[in-house]
């Protein structure tokens, strides 16, 4: 029997901790080790970075973890694969060659392109971007390792496809071996958010013992696309089946989870606590991958300000009106939002407790529009309100991004692996693909029967059930799961969008689609339009909406006594 690959994760993000490469190459035994450094938002900041200097466009904290580990990674035989290349992988991957000269480590650099369309973008129907980027799958990555790479950097892949890629190359599947490509795609989920998966942000972490510095996560992953998900002996957090569920509901929208090589059929997960810190993955269905390639695409949006004005005591609401008036009088309404914080309570002992928070917010075009909003602000602090002061000192004002996400047929872009003796290989598109059903259209509720009546108390939805959210472009997502299958009775029945839009008021106006995944016992919500256009361009207080379900969870519902 072929023995587990075992593929760690050292970057959920651009700007992770920076001591994990090196606490996940000297922790334990690895095969891989994956960093994942791109998102939404990362992409727009290196379209700005590669705006001032043409050269740059790329992850240049990875450079600098390589530059203390890349010796300790080849003397452990570890290969490393990250998609840290950003807007510029060659640039990345010229500058990692010159780097292992440097220290005089010998290293095999390879590295994967294609994905970037922004100099196609007219002809492809994109308009005018900032960034026009493809999300390709794992095959330049197994074409990369199959040629002898030591170190793999890519552009905009998907997130799951550092590990689907390491996993096909290491067992040699073929592009239509689905249920072992949705199996490594649900293993890359889970590890692609660093320690997401081992305790970290979890919404029962007060269950979690060791908490304070979370270890990075760990698939075994064996040839038929199981997986077994742990950590490096001795490192703190926990791998349970809930903190795997959790890190599963993150980010995801309908159950059949599109990407570029195989459609991933979340409702057929399995997870399985099989030891302390070992969960595993099994039973994952995969069928062929739509026949287009979703594009992550940035523009400037133009440029915006924000002040927050602190009300203090008595009539507060009168203050706010105030100085609104005053101060869309000065500079125009025009762009400008208000967001009234009533954290303030009456016969307050502090003077924080008894003020409340105005937050107001500028989007214009113009950037002397949005710096006359700061002076604006500024001009009232001697005519206004009894008590004036503001939170933080004025601004010139920055430059803010718009995300949209576009279609473009998958033998349209070219998706090529650089190998290290600089042979270009074209990947070919998938050998079959399949418009896939419309997953915009939620299932029927699933029959199941209903908890039988009986007595309820008043209590927050979180006594019986976690959750986990995140943003999906200018949509949010919302994963909520219990613990056992008579909890799941009552969340099937009583979650309903109705009567999540009465929990969290601020969703009635939005469109809300509810998927159901029994397997996980949760439910996923994807609320559309929740944050506009995108978190670089959201003026919600929580612009990424990572705490939502928190709030969701804060909320008081009658639950059933037996479950509680």
């Amino acid at each position: 029997m072929t023995a587990p690959l075992r593929v760690g994760n050292a970057s959920g993000f651009y700007g992770d901790r920076f001591s994990a490469m090196r606490e996940m190459l000297e922790g334990g035994a690895l095969d891989v080790l994956t960093g994942d450094y791109l998102a939404e938002l990362t992409m727009l900041i290196l379209g700005r970075d590669r705006m001032r200097d043409p050269d740059l466009g790329y992850a240049r904290t990875f450079l600098r973890q390589l530059e203390d580990c890349l010796g300790l990674a080849m003397q452990r035989g570890v290969r490393i694969v990250a998609n840290a290349g950003g807007l510029n992988p060659a640039g990345l991957a010229t500058a990692l060659r010159a780097l292992a000269e440097r220290l005089g480590v010998e290293a095999r650099i390879a590295y994967v392109e294609g994905d970037d369309l922004r100099d196609r973008a007219a002809e492809l129907g994109l308009g005018q971007p900032l960034t026009a980027n493809a999300y390709l799958g794992c095959w330049g990555i197994v074409e990369c390792l199959r040629g002898g790479a030591d170190v793999v950097v890519t552009g905009r892949v998907t997130d799951a496809s550092l590990v689907v890629g390491a996993a096909a190359a290491h067992f040699g599947w073929s592009h239509d071996d689905w249920d072992a490509l949705a199996g490594a795609t649900a293993a890359g989920h889970v590890l692609e958010c660093g320690a997401q998966a081992t305790g970290g942000n979890f919404a029962f972490f007060t269950e979690v013992s060791d908490l304070d510095r979370p270890g990075f996560p760990i698939a075994g992953l064996a040839s038929d696309g199981s997986a077994i998900i742990t950590k490096h002996p001795g490192t703190g957090g926990a791998v349970t089946t809930d903190t795997v569920t959790a890190q599963l509901l993150y980010e995801i929208g309908a159950p059949a989870y599109l990407g570029p090589d195989v459609v991933t059929h979340f409702d057929t997960i399995s997870l399985d606590q099989v030891a302390k810190d070992e969960v595993r993955i099994r039973g994952v269905r995969g069928t062929p991958p739509p026949p287009e390639l979703k594009v992550c695409l940035n523009t400037l949006g133009g440029f915006r300000n924000s002040t927050t004005f602190v009300l203090c005591g008595l009539d507060i609401e009168a203050k706010a009106e105030l100085v609104r008036r005053q101060l869309e009088s000065a500079v125009g309404s025009d762009g400008i939002e208000w967001t009234l914080v009533r954290t303030d309570r009456g016969d307050a002992d502090t003077e924080e407790t008894a003020s409340a928070f105005l937050h107001a917010t500028v989007k214009t075009p113009d950037p002397k529009h949005a710096k006359a909003f700061s002076r604006g602000a500024i001009e009232l602090a001697l005519a206004s309100y009894p008590g004036f002061h503001v939170a933080a000192p004025p601004s010139d004002g920055t430059p803010f991004g718009i995300y949209s996400s576009a279609y473009v047929p998958q033998d349209a872009v070219q998706h090529v692996a650089v190998l290290p003796d600089g042979h270009r290989v074209t990947m070919p598109p998938p050998p079959e693909s399949r418009s896939t059903v419309d997953v915009s259209t939620p299932p029927a509720t699933t029959p199941q029967d209903p908890l039988p009546p009986g007595p309820t108390r008043r209590a927050p939805l979180g006594r019986i059930a976690g959750a986990r959210s995140g943003d999906k472009g200018g949509d949010a997502n919302l994963g909520v799961w219990v613990r056992s299958d008579a909890a799941y009775r009552w969340l099937v029945h009583g979650l309903t969008a109705e009567r999540l839009r009465e929990l969290l008021p601020e969703t009635r106006p939005l469109v809300i689609k509810r998927y159901e995944l029994p397997n996980l016992r949760a439910l996923n919500f994807v609320l559309h339009g929740l944050l506009g256009d995108g978190v670089a361009s959201s003026t919600r207080f929580d612009p990424q909406a990572k705490a939502l379900g928190e709030w969701l969870r804060s909320r008081e519902l009658d639950i059933p006594e037996t479950l509680l």
